[in-house]
């Protein structure tokens, strides 16, 4: 729910809850669809062996008609309930992760990068929700909030609902799950490659780690830069960011110079809370977000009256 949360424009009760309901019957569809797949590899390493299907606790026949079920609500609810652009965003990645992610396991190191792009769609679901689009216009061109000590231009909040924003978004969580997965196939690599999965850690862990500290760097510059470029956080949030960067770095710096289990172990609990921090500190700095107006949640109607009538006098 990130995208919604983040965006500037306003998102009524039952849309937001359309929208994470609807997002979590797509995750479920495409999840179950995987795991249909992936029974006979399952049942070869020990993250994945305890699953149902594996068990034998469910049947596929009803797993098949749960992802069925999910997966044909989920996008109905979010097309009836939502925009046609969300509920198509959810259709797009239940096949993409039930069907190109899921192939291309045992057949290409891509799959990793497609996996990212799956894992970053749900933001841009959220984004649309909202009623934000995804790419710019002549009527919704890409705009650029540049610090106040570089431009004497006013920032006009208006425009914040910007086409670079969503793409910000996007690159946040793409970036976000190169340290987050490549850490975790690098303690799990031994399974991966028990069970013929095509993972780079299998293949060369040299570059899986660079590839972890390549997307930690990329964080470090979509934080720094991009996101408060785009008008999603105050430039505040470039500085505020940069404790929790500076350590994913160099936690990943450590991956990629020693490539061992206790650099990788390092990485991968440093992502477990970076994510949550980053998106914390993000709506802490939202653009136009007036933390004083939540007072009034907590006052009488006085009180808050005169309280504009103090800050009026």
């Amino acid at each position: 729910m990130a995208g919604v949360a983040l965006s500037p424009l306003p998102a009524t009760v039952p849309v937001l809850l359309s929208t994470a309901v609807g997002t979590a019957l797509c995750s479920a569809s495409a999840n179950t669809l995987n795991q249909l797949q992936e029974v006979p590899y399952d049942a070869q390493m020990a993250r994945t062996r305890m699953r149902p299907l594996v068990r034998k606790a469910i049947s596929p026949l009803h797993a098949g008609g749960f992802a069925l079920a999910t997966g044909v609500l989920g996008p109905t609810l979010l097309w009836t309930m939502v925009n046609p652009t969300t509920a198509l965003l959810g259709a797009a990645n239940i096949a993409l992760y039930a069907g190109a992610y899921t192939w291309m396991k045992r057949t290409s190191i891509w799959n990793t990068w497609v996996g990212a792009v799956v894992g970053a769609i749900p933001p841009l679901m959220g984004w649309t929700a909202c009623g934000g689009q995804l790419l710019p216009s002549s009527s919704y061109p890409v705009e650029l909030f540049l610090p106040s000590f570089l431009t004497s231009v006013p920032m006009d909040l208006s425009l914040v609902d910007n086409a670079l924003a969503p793409f910000a978004l996007f690159m946040l969580l793409f970036s976000w799950q190169f340290p987050h997965f490549n850490s975790l196939a690098h303690l799990v690599r031994g399974s991966y490659a028990q069970a013929g999965y095509k993972m780079l850690s299998v293949i060369s862990p040299a570059k899986n780690s660079l590839v972890s500290l390549r997307h930690a760097l990329i964080l470090g510059s979509v934080c720094s830069v991009l996101i408060p470029l785009s008008g999603l956080t105050t430039w505040a949030f470039a500085l505020t960011s940069l404790v929790p960067n500076v350590l994913s770095i160099r936690a990943a710096w450590a991956f990629w110079r020693f490539g061992g289990e206790k650099q990788a172990r390092a990485v991968w609990q440093i992502c477990l809370w970076y994510l949550p921090v980053i998106l914390g500190l993000m709506m802490i700095h939202k653009q136009g977000m007036n933390w004083t107006s939540w007072t009034s949640w907590f006052t009488s109607e006085e009180e808050s009256k005169e309280e504009v009538q103090q800050s009026a006098a």
